[in-house]
């Protein structure tokens, strides 16, 4: 009875979500990184998550990223997504976290973080629904309200983000069949 009062609680929070707050390194792209032939680190992402996001936007919902990584590429993949508010480089997520609260007029018990490791820690301890991939680290699992079974970089943004959607009755409108 515990497993399935708890999912419920997480079902109600899912339907008064403002704001989904995305990591970038190990969320939106896998914890793997290539390195280029001149050092640059070169990240993938899941086109299954761009298009939840841009999705997610139409439908009205708030979508940031914060990550302490530095790379202007993959800030211009999102921001052509259409997410104004892409931050990186980010030596503290919390005071990130709080001006874009502040910016929204935002409830943060009402705010979705989904993140993975031990930067991510002490946001997600702030959000109101804090999130993560299945490959999290331990801390991160520990604190998190849903683990997601797919991993970062694979998935895992699509999954909570068409769950928000489901849950506020927002999931496969006329709007979901536009590219």
């Amino acid at each position: 009875m515990g497993n399935n009062l708890r999912e419920l609680n997480f079902k109600e929070m899912l339907k008064n979500t403002e704001a989904l707050f995305f990591d970038i390194d190990g969320v939106l792209s896998s914890s793997k990184i290539n390195i280029g032939e001149n050092g640059e680190l070169l990240r993938t992402t899941n086109v299954k998550d761009g298009y939840i996001l841009k999705y997610a936007l139409k439908k009205g919902l708030i979508i940031c990223i914060i990550s302490g990584a530095l790379n202007e590429s993959v800030k211009k993949r999102f921001e052509s997504l259409g997410i104004s508010d892409v931050i990186i480089g980010s030596k503290r997520k919390t005071e990130e976290f709080n001006s874009l609260i502040k910016k929204y007029s935002l409830n943060a018990s009402n705010v979705l973080y989904m993140g993975d490791d031990i930067p991510d820690y002490e946001v997600m301890k702030i959000a109101g629904i804090p999130c993560c991939p299945a490959d999290a680290a331990d801390e991160i699992k520990d604190i998190s309200v849903y683990v997601s079974s797919r991993n970062g970089g694979d998935g895992c943004v699509r999954d909570i983000t068409e769950q928000v959607l489901r849950a506020k009755a927002l999931w496969m409108d006329d709007d979901a069949f536009e590219a």
